[in-house]
């Protein structure tokens, strides 16, 4: 996939050169990624075993889910192996491969961000025709279609990010291999490059903003029309854990990509974490904690393993028992 280059591993500045912080941040950083994990995992499996959340929300909601504990996983346990390692450096390839699953989650979750927007839309404006235009075909559609044209996008985000010669210095002042810092290392012109990524991820991040932004226009237009004060605070209720993901994801991706290059400095780094660390690990609460019926499904999920657990162990000391009564006869 690259081109001509001499370079065959870069060296990951990292978080902190500081020994002092590097462990500290280490335990930080691991507890993030558990939670992370639990979290999302939590409301995959909640979704999947309670009949009641079978619905396109959900649906994409689980997609959501998943895209986060991929995206966090393309870059906590690499940067958790780098704070207790002196020698940070990652091969030419490793680097390439990371860059492109994270570019294909990164777009996946604005597009999903996009579809829970529209799914919003369609049921606070057109709740008599949800059924017909939501339905569980449609919802594969999009999902399939999003997965395949995001696939093609990151393959060309990577093409033009390692495409040049790299032939100069091999630090990146990063903790994981992303598009601007690894650009600074091309040593051919990489104007053309950064055109066509500007085009895509106008393509991609903005116009998933375009449909975000007008579903909830239309969203507000018909909230404001509704005669019951109830049914108003319903509807801003079913949005609110959506804008609040929707103001951490794009908020902070757009403070990184959409300024100069000339304008990034140290404070990118702490941008990155959230978006790619710290985010993940909050939208399973963000969903949960403001949805009922997330919530009874966790406690359903509590009860069904408990119960099992409880059954097994005795299960467990019932043949245990029984043993030894044999080897007592």
């Amino acid at each position: 996939m690259a081109g001509n280059h001499t370079q065959t591993k870069f060296i990951l500045l990292g978080i902190t050169d500081s020994p002092c912080a590097q462990t500290p941040l280490f335990v930080l950083f691991l507890s993030i990624y558990i939670v992370t994990l639990v979290g999302n995992a939590g409301i995959i499996i909640s979704v999947w075993v309670s009949p009641s959340l079978h619905t396109p929300m959900y649906f994409f909601l689980t997609h959501f889910a998943f895209t986060d504990v991929c995206y966090s996983t393309v870059v906590s346990p690499r940067m958790l192996a780098d704070l207790l390692s002196e020698e940070k450096t990652i091969s030419f390839s490793a680097c390439m491969m990371q860059f492109l699953t994270l570019t294909f989650f990164a777009t996946i979750e604005s597009h999903l961000l996009a579809m829970m927007a529209y799914d919003r839309h369609v049921a606070i404006c057109h709740p008599l025709l949800y059924v017909t235009i939501i339905s569980s075909r449609v919802c594969w559609q999009l999902v399939a279609s999003s997965y395949l044209f995001t696939f093609f996008s990151a393959i060309i985000y990577t093409w033009c990010t390692f495409g040049g010669s790299f032939c100069g210095p091999n630090h990146i002042n990063h903790f994981f291999c992303d598009e601007i810092p690894v650009l600074k290392l091309v040593c051919s012109d990489t104007h053309s490059s950064e055109m066509v990524i500007f085009a895509f991820v106008t393509i991609n991040a903005v116009g998933a903003s375009v449909v975000i932004l007008l579903s909830y226009i239309s969203i507000l237009r018909t909230v404001l029309r509704m005669c019951s004060a109830q049914s108003r605070a319903r509807a801003f209720q079913t949005c609110a854990s959506h804008l609040t993901v929707i103001a951490l994801f794009f908020g902070t991706g757009f403070f990184m990509y959409l300024q100069p290059p000339s304008s990034h400095r140290s404070l990118d780094k702490v941008a990155s974490i959230i978006y790619a660390v710290v985010t993940p690990m909050l939208n399973p609460f963000i969903y949960s904690l403001r949805s009922k019926e997330v919530k009874r499904a966790l406690v359903k999920c509590g009860r069904r393993l408990f119960n099992h657990w409880q059954r097994k162990s005795i299960q467990d000391m019932n043949s245990s028992s029984q043993v030894t009564t044999l080897c007592c006869t």
